[in-house]
């Protein structure tokens, strides 16, 4: 995707070298900078501070910290050492735990002098697969975005509502549930994105109409708790939100509010998709609501909030009183019977263990 006409990515590295680039997230959309990762310890912040974030992406992340782990400490307790600390940095998204197991089986038989290239390869390989899933995710989407066109009588434009950030800079490129709105944007099909705010981060309001703004894409930014009401008012024809963890039979783990926007489609008939790579499904668990660790992020999430002031300086001020307890649960469940399908790179499937099963055979 472009910045001001320049063609961007969200983590690159030049090939002369061992340090990974990219964009720092938490500046946006008040500026666009970009971050310099020199280590491991620089990944794992970059994760924790979600400097970078989004399921793909943190799973690219933290391949390139464990290529730079073991360029700094090939040794045979680095290969499972630095496995643990990366996997510790994000708990709930299951892309980390799969890359970096990609990782480790890459490097483990090797002689520590031979694990860092390998590592480094096996980490540009993970990007390179990260762009062209998400590519292939995103002509599937639009197909579905289409078909609400024609059936529609061509007659306006399809209306989507989105919950929390799932464009290009939440993977290397396209994005998951926003790459299929940029597909079916470019293909020529009208469409008009109803962007969720996304408390307490807001990435809603922050990135994704960043992103949607400068690729063109006529957008409305509205509180939360909007959804619901638009749906009844017959003002929203699908829904499509990411993933950070998807479970063998179809419950669907994404930012918290998603549940509800969920439960308000159900009970007004409205298409509800999760958009994902095969990558974001965890095989071992069927329960998302008990088997889903659920990350609890800082309070003062929820009591400040950050913003840019007069003179252009980004500020964070407290909207709570001081001293104010906050619970900030990161993540909730959304039980597959209120999904419609699950959007992958490998077509449409039910949200279920056969509807799974049936794009992926392999994991049976």
């Amino acid at each position: 995707m472009k910045v001001d006409g320049v063609a961007y990515r969200s983590i690159w590295r030049d090939p002369s070298e061992t340090t990974v680039t990219v964009v720092d997230q938490t500046l946006l959309p008040h500026r666009f900078d970009t971050l310099k990762l020199m280590n491991v310890a620089d990944a794992i912040d970059a994760i924790k501070r979600m400097v970078v974030r989004g399921a793909p992406l943190i799973g690219v992340t933290g391949a390139y910290g464990y290529a730079m782990a073991l360029r700094d400490n090939p040794s045979d307790a680095n290969v499972d050492a630095a496995f643990d600390a990366i996997n510790a940095a994000r708990p709930t998204a299951v892309n980390l735990r799969w890359a970096l197991e990609i990782m480790r089986n890459e490097v483990r038989e090797l002689a520590p002098d031979d694990r860092a290239v390998a590592a480094y390869v096996a980490a540009d390989r993970l990007r390179a697969e990260d762009i062209e899933t998400n590519g292939t995710i995103a002509e599937h989407g639009a197909k579905l975005v289409r078909e609400i066109y024609e059936a529609n009588g061509r007659s306006r434009p399809v209306n989507i509502l989105t919950h929390c950030n799932t464009g290009w800079i939440a993977c290397v490129d396209w994005g998951t549930a926003l790459g299929v709105v940029y597909r079916a944007h470019d293909d020529g099909i009208p469409v008009h994105v109803w962007v969720d705010e996304t408390r307490p981060r807001n990435q809603g309001a922050s990135l994704t109409t960043w992103e949607l703004g400068s690729h063109g894409v006529p957008h409305t930014l509205v509180v939360d708790n909007a959804g619901g009401h638009l749906m009844q008012h017959g003002q929203v024809d699908i829904c499509l939100v990411g993933a950070d963890r998807v479970t063998a039979s179809g419950d669907a783990c994404n930012k918290i509010g998603t549940y509800l926007k969920a439960l308000a489609a159900k009970d007004n008939n409205v298409p509800f998709y999760v958009v994902l790579p095969g990558s974001t499904i965890d095989w071992s668990i069927d329960d998302g609501v008990a088997e889903i660790e659920i990350e609890e992020r800082a309070s003062d999430e929820v009591t400040h909030i950050s913003g840019i002031s007069g003179d252009g300086s980004i500020v964070k001020v407290r909207l709570a009183p001081k001293g104010t307890k906050a619970g900030n649960p990161a993540f909730d469940v959304t039980p597959a019977r209120l999904v419609t399908g699950l959007v992958t790179e490998r077509g449409v499937a039910e949200a279920s263990r056969a509807g799974l099963l049936g794009l992926y055979p392999e994991k049976a």
